[in-house]
């Protein structure tokens, strides 16, 4: 049986499934700032933006954008009623104090037991980029990864040990992927769901990887 890769919008709509209620949720530059299109009108859930806002919306529609009103990756949001804008210092205290209940990040490597290498693929010429990565990987109560799970060479981007410099360790709880969403414990990755005609076996051989496979995996 032949299985077809979500696509970004099917793998934002996924992580945004799992977002609970009443959360205050900060999502990275990139892939993640898809998942604000796909929560709920009726779900109270608090989008953080590093650059000080709280309380942002979907993306506006075209020809509504104001560029005033832009997240961390300088894209134009909308503000829910009730959304706030601040200081970044005042934003960074609040993903340094343990004030967000989730963080949805991009990466380029995950190990099986949750370390994030997500600013700086060490090779010679690339352009680092930390921004608020570090202080959302520890700061946050829940740090999840959204990503394709290979590379555009077809290599896995979850690994047994990270080989690019890390942005944090051991924090990364749950990955989000093309292909699967995978859990990282300290005993390595546990399966919680993956794509329609995928084999567990296929999945371990494009990892490369052990995955466990347990009725609760959260």
């Amino acid at each position: 049986m032949t299985y077809q890769r979500r696509t970004k919008d099917q793998l934002a709509a996924r992580v945004a499934l799992d977002i609970h209620e009443g959360a205050t949720v900060n999502l990275g530059i990139g892939m993640p700032t898809l998942v604000a299109n796909h929560i709920a009108a009726s779900t109270e859930v608090l989008l953080h933006s590093e650059n000080g806002i709280l309380g942002m919306g979907p993306a506006p529609n075209e020809g509504c954008e104001d560029y005033d009103l832009i997240n961390a990756g300088k894209q134009p949001v909308t503000l829910l009623p009730g959304g706030a804008f601040f200081h970044h210092a005042d934003s960074f205290a609040m993903m340094r104090g343990g004030h967000l209940d989730i963080c949805v990040l991009g990466a380029f490597q995950v190990s099986a037991t949750g370390d994030l290498a997500n600013w700086h693929t060490g090779e010679p010429g690339a352009i680092p980029a930390v921004g608020g990565a570090m202080d959302l990987a520890i700061g946050a109560k829940q740090t999840w990864v959204m990503m394709d799970l290979l590379t555009k060479q077809g290599k896995s981007k979850v690994v047994e040990n990270c080989t690019y410099p890390l942005t944090g360790i051991a924090c990364v709880k749950r990955i989000y992927s093309d292909l699967a969403t995978l859990a990282c414990t300290p005993r390595g990755l546990t399966l919680i769901d993956m794509v329609e005609g995928l084999a567990h076996t296929e999945l371990e051989a494009l990892v490369g990887l052990s995955i466990q496979v347990l009725n609760d995996a959260n």
